[in-house]
């Protein structure tokens, strides 16, 4: 007989993969309702991102249908609470995760990366913020196509700006508050002082992940974000050949400096290859091959994405249009590296040790 017992028995024997611990132990099954025959239950992941959502259910169906019973028809439902160690966090009360994408050198492709990662992100289900930290050259308006500018709005007290909004992501940059010809020559306290404002004084609400698009280099503006802000990981973008990956090092060597110590979360290979929209499945290694490999490889980080170069998808960030859908080969790169960018904060989070395959 099909019972509550017994299939939460059953389904204590199937593993998360990247937490290492069962479901139910994890209290990841809810909603357990048994009819007869029909076992209905909910499986929360801690993101909606998850690539192996399918894997876990699969995996439950067979526990149930082996293990208790054979003709039980097993409906499964998906739910996401996204996990964060900031629940005690006074700063960004509502921001669950804060992502730096960094790169250390200029032109490999770090603003559009961020961009369509908090895209994907959203896709997926997830509540995203996107903060265009690089002061002197911003290029959140242009990959949004948004030339407004924020609202201010009293909220509890306090004089607060409202971001904007497009595609499900809630974003803020300079470039919105200034002209699209004008150049921004600030000292670095200025600097700094903009970047506590844009943390601070934002109603960013209620976020899963807040990605911040950090500018090229290792300055004041690391600096201010690392030691007044809980960033939960840095996100290292490269490019296959050697030059990008002398910069990056030097990145990777900041977040780990003493009085720094921001964890790094892994690298990602920005413009991996170059694959023409006629000539499907061929691919042109512009800038070199296996960059990425080499720096994951040398410091211990997981290679979390090979992203394409498409032409189409160049075309949509100088437009301000979506760049996923734009190419199915980029989409699919995209969803796969978004994804495991949520997998290793979810491990982080849970204080796992883990190198993603």
């Amino acid at each position: 007989m099909l019972t509550k017992d017994k299939v939460l028995e059953a389904l204590s024997q199937v593993i998360e993969p990247d937490l290492r611990k069962d479901l139910v132990s994890l209290g990841m099954i809810e909603n357990l309702v048994i009819e007869g025959k029909q076992v209905k239950f909910t499986i929360v992941l801690t993101t909606p991102a998850c690539p192996l959502k399918d894997l876990m259910a699969n995996a439950c169906v067979n526990a149930v249908t082996k293990l208790v019973d054979p003709g039980a028809e097993v409906q499964i439902n998906f739910t996401s609470r996204v996990n964060t160690v900031r629940q005690n966090s006074d700063v960004l009360k509502g921001v669950k995760n804060i992502i730096a994408v960094a790169s250390g050198k200029g032109g490999v492709g770090k603003s559009t990366v961020a961009a369509n990662l908090a895209l994907s992100l959203a896709e997926e289900g997830a509540k995203v913020g996107l903060l265009d930290a690089d002061i002197y050259g911003p290029s959140v308006p242009t990959l949004f196509g948004i030339s407004s500018a924020p609202e201010m709005k009293e909220i509890d007290g306090h004089n607060l700006m409202i971001p904007l909004e497009k595609n499900g992501i809630r974003l803020l940059s300079i470039g919105f508050m200034m002209k699209a010809d004008q150049a921004i020559v600030w000292r670095g306290p200025m600097i700094s002082s903009a970047i506590r404002q844009f943390m601070n004084d934002v109603a960013w609400g209620s976020l899963d992940y807040l990605i911040i698009d950090l500018p090229p280099g290792t300055g004041d503006i690391h600096l201010t974000l690392a030691q007044q802000f809980p960033i939960t990981g840095a996100l290292i973008v490269t490019t296959p050949q050697e030059l990008a990956l002398a910069d990056a090092r030097k990145a990777v060597t900041m977040f780990r400096m003493q009085g720094v110590a921001v964890p790094l979360i892994g690298v990602v290979e920005n413009m991996s290859y170059f694959s023409p929209e006629d000539q499907e499945g061929k691919r042109y290694y512009l800038f070199g091959k296996g960059g990425g490999e080499k720096l994951s490889m040398e410091t211990g980080m997981p290679l979390l994405g090979e992203i394409p170069f498409i032409e189409a998808v160049r075309a949509a960030g100088d437009e301000g249009i979506n760049a996923l859908g734009q190419n199915k080969v980029y989409t699919e790169a995209f969803a796969k590296f978004a994804g495991n960018v949520a997998r290793q904060i979810a491990v982080k989070n849970a204080g796992v040790s883990s190198r993603l395959k």
